[in-house]
């Protein structure tokens, strides 16, 4: 789970992933949901490499059970972040069981914290189904324009076959893996480096919730849904 942007959009000095919500970090409500939603067995939360300490404490009382909950650093770009990650990952689960199995690997947002637990298990029940990858989606409600470099109209495409994408990805591991070894620049869409394999993407429902905080705006939302539902958690099934 990618964690280490700096937010600057979001203004409030710090990474974003370490902005509170309520009372917890979207770090600590992003690995939680994942954890919840009864799919996730383990997590890697990538980080700067100035939070690590922060990261540990923040998400070591979610270290329960069987579940592997493991902080590493970014790198310069989302592509090194996500390998750093999946090495992790992998690297961890041999220490913990002396075996790396992954039926399905996922690619989340922290930025996304407010995700239900219905839109994870979507994605990983499709890949589970035999999909290669697997991305949670919302129709597009607004018109849109492309542009060109001066910002001048020059289309109108046709929204009804357009969506906005979410996270968390889902993708069998080996073609996820095999993916990340062909990416030779910097991506920032997941499923992207497996459509330039010429391999298929599946597409499931998204949710509304699990929109990306990006802006003061975003977390003004984001604060309103957790203020509205005092007594559900954002995680639960739309």
């Amino acid at each position: 789970m990618p964690a280490a942007g700096s937010g600057v959009r979001l203004g409030a000095g710090i990474p974003k992933a370490f902005v509170e919500l309520g009372d917890r970090t979207m770090l600590e409500r992003s690995v939680a949901g994942l954890l919840a939603s009864g799919v996730v067995d383990d997590v890697v939360a990538v980080v700067p490499d100035d939070r690590v300490d922060e990261a540990e404490s923040l998400l070591s009382p979610l270290r329960v059970g069987r579940h592997v909950v493991v902080v590493t650093t970014g790198g310069a770009e989302r592509t090194d972040s996500v390998r750093n990650g999946l090495a992790a990952l992998t690297t961890a689960h041999d220490a913990a069981t002396g075996a790396a199995v992954y039926d399905v690997l996922l690619v989340h947002d922290a930025a996304r914290c407010l995700t239900p637990a219905g839109s994870i298990r979507r994605v990983v029940e499709a890949v589970r189904a035999g999909e290669a990858a697997v991305v949670p989606v919302l129709p597009v409600v607004d018109t849109v324009k492309q542009v060109d470099a001066a910002g001048h109209v020059v289309g109108t495409p046709d929204r009804a076959a357009l969506r906005a994408v979410q996270t968390p990805q889902g993708f069998a591991p080996d073609v996820l893996l095999a993916a990340y070894d062909a990416a030779g620049d910097v991506a920032t869409d997941d499923a992207g480096l497996v459509e330039r394999l010429g391999r298929r993407v599946a597409t499931v429902q998204g949710a509304a919730l699990a929109f990306k905080i990006t802006t003061a705006d975003d977390r003004a939302l984001a604060e309103f849904h957790l203020r509205s539902r005092p007594t559900a958690q954002p995680q639960e099934d739309p």
